[in-house]
């Protein structure tokens, strides 16, 4: 909004000029969401406080995270939010690619905060049945994969992986599902990670920031055609959206931090995983979210080793899955596991920024 009043401007007032630059504008929205969650988080914790959305907690987790009911979620509203005011403010908004982001995170957020409130507001229910989740999920991605098909350049059905500077392969029609595969599995695996005050959070943070200078670097002629990287037209509006992103996270964490004063349930963990999902899809890195996304990763391959052990061989692998939780129940506290997944998580996001120049 700012970019298109100010910008036809500079002509009268020179200063306006610096609305053009990509960091100038990717600072300011990571500023103005961290204002908005700064504003609004203690309004939202009262507000969901009285209506009593508090965290209901399942039998099956460590006894330490009994003292955690009833504190309030559906958090994923304030950082939605901040993303939102932050993109609308800051970002050239005749790009198509910031209405496809935006709609990933808003899609996948409203099947969370429905989980959300059935789980609040209609007990003894669980929320949506993982069938019906997993549903509806597989439409909004396909809503979402298919307008990326259609709108399609020369980059976009090209499979990239790291440390090789020419496309794999060629996906063509199979591009849509697998777009579809990768945003609900980014989703799933945010919302697994989800677990303890502040992990999912801190992990989002540092995926973002490495999205944020993928994104730069992706968007710029120069510095795409140095690292032999696709050059993405818009990507450095992504980079705005994905710096906005910081910002919301570091404002949310605020709050989240151990002891967390809200959670952001099913609504944060979903949309936040959806936009890290379609901004891979649209940046061409989808393979470095794999990489950056480790922590992820590791979380979901515990559950996938730990439901297959069982079944298998009637043993477990893990004490409990989601790994974080084996940690806790080894003994670990929960500061520790945050502290220590979070330190793992940046040694991602280091390594896979360190492949854009080894290929």
């Amino acid at each position: 909004m700012f970019f298109e009043l100010l910008l036809p401007l500079t002509d009268i007032f020179p200063f306006f000029r610096v609305f053009r630059y990509i960091t100038f504008r990717s600072a300011y929205a990571a500023v103005t969401a961290l204002l908005i969650s700064f504003l609004l988080g203690p309004k939202l914790i009262r507000m969901l406080k009285k209506r009593s959305a508090g965290e209901k907690i399942r039998n099956d987790v460590p006894d330490r995270h009994l003292n955690k009911a009833g504190v309030p979620t559906m958090g994923g509203i304030l950082i939605i939010s901040s993303v939102v005011v932050a993109a609308l403010l800051w970002m050239d908004l005749q790009r198509v690619e910031i209405w496809i982001a935006l709609s990933a995170m808003l899609g996948f957020g409203a099947i969370g905060f429905v989980d959300d409130w059935l789980k609040t507001y209609r007990p003894p229910s669980q929320g949506l049945a993982t069938s019906h989740k997993i549903i509806w999920q597989v439409l909004v991605a396909l809503a979402i994969a298919i307008p990326l098909y259609l709108l399609r350049n020369e980059y976009t059905t090209l499979l990239y992986v790291p440390f090789y500077k020419y496309p794999l392969v060629d996906l063509q029609l199979f591009y849509i599902p697998f777009a579809v595969l990768l945003l609900v599995s980014s989703t799933n695996a945010v919302n697994l990670t989800d677990g303890l005050d502040g992990l999912a959070t801190g992990l989002v943070l540092m995926v973002a920031i490495t999205f944020t200078v993928l994104s730069y670097v992706s968007g710029r002629v120069d510095y795409s055609d140095y690292l032999n990287i696709a050059y993405i037209s818009g990507g450095g509006e992504l980079a705005i959206l994905s710096f906005g992103l910081v910002g919301a996270c570091v404002g949310f964490l605020w709050f989240n931090a151990h002891p967390a004063e809200i959670i952001m349930g099913d609504t944060g963990s979903l949309a936040l995983g959806a936009l890290l999902g379609v901004t891979a899809l649209l940046i061409k890195k989808e393979m470095l979210l794999i990489i950056s996304g480790g922590v992820f990763v590791l979380e979901v391959l515990s559950v996938i080793i730990q439901v297959a052990s069982f079944k298998l061989r009637r043993r477990r692998v893990f004490l409990m899955a989601p790994m974080h939780h084996h940690f806790e129940l080894l003994g670990w506290s929960e500061s520790k596991v945050i502290f220590r997944l979070w330190i793992l998580g940046g040694l991602c996001a280091i390594l896979s920024l360190s492949t854009l120049k080894i290929q």
